[in-house]
């Protein structure tokens, strides 16, 4: 017998041999979808964001982005991944690597391959980038729009868990990953603060509550983090400092009928970079009392909501209709033109001709207030989007999963 045919026989034989002693065999499932937008931008956005509604990249002053009117395609959405489950004598070990297309960062604008899942739990310890504990991603709304509501805590990090309990109600903390951002304001152009660099030597702390049932399920979370600043320059001034950033938040999906609610509340201080769509952690207020410290960098206080409603009309169609706002309670010393308040609506009909395809139109507007010069800025966006969905599942039985929902965005 060839040899790969061999391997072929004992593999196969694996999962008989497993059950017969009482063991599921392992599982692993390669997963995915092609999806592809198109729509037009009636109104201007930063053509580095031309295919999401990020509020944030909403001109700040007239004619930033201009002209008005931009059609657009894209393919970023697509998304390839590969989770496995296999039982041990202390737990089950789930793995999951995940990546799609949609550039960020130095890659903002591009096609091109991101990171979104390199995580491992065993039993009831989990390692590696995924879900931080502080956001509820069963709150994102069955919409086709990437980003997403801007009042939503969102953020994958890497980090360290724990998950007591486990299961429709669960308990999880998490040591993670830190990391802030600054705007240094009027003062953005003072050398002085160049010499200022961020320091992050404690991690942040999260954690996660959950009372789950048939009916939904509440959510409670809150985060901890210390930020620092060290001023590494040799003038006369005296500019590094620190804040204690935290943050909790309400969550909850009900459902009743053909309908889910998917509902959040966040607020806090110095954790914008754990939201959806918002500015910087840190800013520069004036500290008129100290000529060494003349400014002090503070946590900018923030809060927010969302609220959607996903209906299923029928097998073939559902619809989703929902508002979000995110609030930033800027410091003085920030800039006039800088981002203050954004409104976010969607509403949609979507269309699944058969299984693992689906098609649909959205509507889609957003709202970008200054802090206090004045200016606002709208977009409105028809988008159209077409995905094709693959799953394909090796050995095992059950559904399998790690501890958050696998057919999230």
């Amino acid at each position: 017998m060839k040899p790969h045919i061999l391997a072929a026989a004992l593999l196969g034989g694996l999962p008989t041999l497993l059950a017969a002693q009482g063991t599921p065999p392992p599982r692993f499932e390669v997963y995915g979808f092609v999806m592809t937008d198109a729509g037009y931008n009636v109104d201007q956005t930063d053509p580095a964001w031309f295919d999401v509604v990020r509020t944030t990249k909403l001109p700040s002053f007239e004619n930033e982005f201009a002209p008005d009117g931009q059609a657009f395609f894209s393919a970023r959405q697509t998304r390839f991944g590969a989770r496995g489950n296999v039982t041990t004598p202390v737990g089950e070990l789930f793995t999951q690597f995940e990546w799609e297309l949609f550039g960020v960062g130095v890659d903002a604008g591009q096609t091109t391959i991101r990171l979104r899942h390199a995580y491992g739990e065993l039993g009831n310890f989990g390692a590696g980038q995924y879900w931080s504990p502080f956001m509820d991603i069963d709150v994102f709304p069955n919409t086709v729009e990437y980003w997403g509501p801007p009042g939503m805590a969102f953020f994958r990090n890497v980090q360290v868990r724990w998950m007591p309990v486990k299961g429709d109600s669960r308990v999880t903390i998490a040591l993670e990953r830190p990391g802030a951002s600054g705007d240094q304001g009027v003062y953005a152009e003072r050398i002085e603060l160049d010499d200022v660099r961020a320091s992050f030597p404690y991690p942040d702390i999260s954690a996660e509550a959950r009372l789950g049932g048939g009916w939904g399920y509440v959510e409670v979370a809150g985060i901890l983090r210390w930020i620092e600043w060290e001023d590494q320059g040799t003038d006369a001034f005296e500019l590094s400092g620190d804040a204690t950033g935290w943050g909790a938040t309400a969550s909850s999906n009900l459902k009743f009928g053909n309908n889910v609610a998917r509902l959040q509340v966040v607020y806090g201080e110095g954790i914008q970079n754990y939201m959806n769509d918002a500015p910087a952690d840190i800013g520069i207020e004036n500290n008129p009392g100290s000529i060494i410290s003349p400014v002090r960098g503070v946590a900018i206080p923030l809060f927010s909501g969302s609220a959607f409603l996903d209906h299923t009309w029928s097998d073939r169609f559902t619809s989703s209709v929902g508002y979000s706002f995110i609030d930033i309670d800027n410091v003085e010393a920030q800039a006039p033109s800088a981002f203050s308040f954004g409104d976010y609506a969607i509403a949609n009909l979507l269309y699944t001709p058969v299984k693992d395809v689906m098609t649909g139109v959205e509507f889609q507007w957003g709202r970008r207030e200054n802090f206090t010069d004045g200016f606002e800025s709208d977009i409105f966006r028809v988008q159209f989007s077409f995905k094709y969905s693959f799953s394909q599942t090796f050995g095992g039985t059950g559904a399998g999963g790690g501890s958050s929902s696998s057919s999230s965005p």
